[in-house]
């Protein structure tokens, strides 16, 4: 069993949870369960899939869960484009969020090319 906690992507989701909550208080209050409620529960299922992928016995596991965190990370990505289509945030406001979005999705992913080059 791996130790999340010690884990930078779990750490960097953290971050990703919180600036997207900051992000979400700006949406308007009719978004309170649509788009609000979207972007917050994919950006916790990023680092909650990670926490989980690290309870599992095999390497496997651990990166089929790490897939699902990157999905969830795309989703977050894809849920703010959308809230700045519509206007609802500028590029200014997503800039930041959008490079630690970034950031997280090259660190999953070498996490889990060196799991598969591992086996």
């Amino acid at each position: 069993m791996r130790d999340f906690r010690k884990l930078d992507i779990w750490k960097n989701g953290l971050d990703i949870v919180k600036f997207v909550y900051l992000l979400t208080d700006k949406l308007p209050s009719e978004e309170k369960f649509g788009l609000r409620s979207q972007l917050t529960r994919a950006s916790v299922s990023i680092p909650s899939n990670i926490a989980e992928g690290c309870s599992r016995n095999s390497d496997i596991e651990f990166k089929r869960f790490l897939e699902i965190a990157m999905g969830s990370l795309f989703e977050v990505e894809t849920q703010l484009l959308i809230a700045q289509k519509l206007e609802f945030l500028n590029k200014e406001e997503l800039k930041s969020i959008l490079e630690l979005l970034n950031t997280e999705a090259k660190m999953i992913n070498s996490l889990i090319n060196k799991i598969k080059n591992s086996q």
